[in-house]
């Protein structure tokens, strides 16, 4: 049975999406089967991936709010060898039309992706960077929580409310939720700031932080504009390598699945 993974901070500009994109595209490379859900309305990892092919497609939104057969709105990017289930702009709507649900409003996602499970390795939900309630869906769909954290001042600002949005999600609607591992995104070592926010960050979690970080890299901020993973655009550069190690180091922490 796959895991599912939500990639998550409820800061933005942490380098979300620039995680989700690479670590699902390193977790194939790996000979993994994987899942990227797209369920930011920004589509941000759908334009990434090349995966919007124009009008009337099927994304999340559809699956969701409209019952379309999920199977059919996955895309395959033959590349990297990573399916997704894209977003666009109308997943904005969903958190108002999720609101006059009622019942089982915050299980939506997790009841459209648990019939996948058996068919990934890995499934990782980009997240949107708010509160509500397509947040909600997201941890109560996932088995962990893996959040990138930006080599910052604040940085510990966004983790912490996301971990009180944690908490309140294990209370009511998946109490198994853990926490997979926390991230350090755009660090330079040459900087006493990126050195101090990454000394704290590790001080305060511990074994929670990942040995691996993720430099500041020009080839991981091009790489998007081009529709593809770091691993296509450049797989020398730094970025590359980093997030490579990094899942490596994901696959050893889940007993090398």
């Amino acid at each position: 049975m796959g895991k599912i993974i939500a990639i998550s901070n409820q800061k933005g500009g942490v380098g979300k999406t620039t995680t989700a994109i690479n670590v699902a595209t390193g977790l194939a490379y790996a000979n993994r089967k994987v899942l990227l859900v797209d369920f930011d309305m920004q589509g941000n990892a759908s334009q990434g991936l090349s995966a919007l092919k124009g009008e009337g497609q099927p994304t999340v939104y559809s699956v969701l709010m409209e019952k379309f057969p999920i199977e059919k709105a996955l895309i395959h990017i033959e590349e990297s060898g990573v399916d997704i289930l894209p977003a666009n702009i109308s997943l904005a709507g969903a958190d108002l039309m999720m609101d006059k649900i009622g019942h089982g409003k915050e299980r939506l996602l997790k009841e459209a992706l648990d019939p996948l499970r058996d068919r990934y390795d890995y499934i990782l939900i980009d997240c949107p960077p708010s509160l509500g309630l397509l947040n909600t869906n997201a941890l109560t769909a996932a088995d962990s929580v893996l959040i990138p954290v930006q080599c910052e001042y604040y940085a510990l600002e966004g983790v912490t409310q996301l971990l009180i949005t944690i908490r309140i999600v294990q209370q009511t609607s998946n109490p198994d939720l853990k926490i997979e591992g926390i991230l350090m995104t755009m660090s330079d070592i040459r900087t006493r700031l990126s050195v101090e926010v990454s000394q704290e960050v590790r001080q305060t979690f511990g074994k929670l932080v990942y040995e691996n970080s993720i430099p500041r890299n020009v080839k991981l901020s091009e790489a998007p504009s081009r529709g593809l993973s770091i691993f296509e655009y450049d797989k020398r550069s730094k970025g590359a390598e980093a997030y490579k190690e990094l899942c490596e180091e994901i696959i050893q922490r889940n007993g090398g699945r």
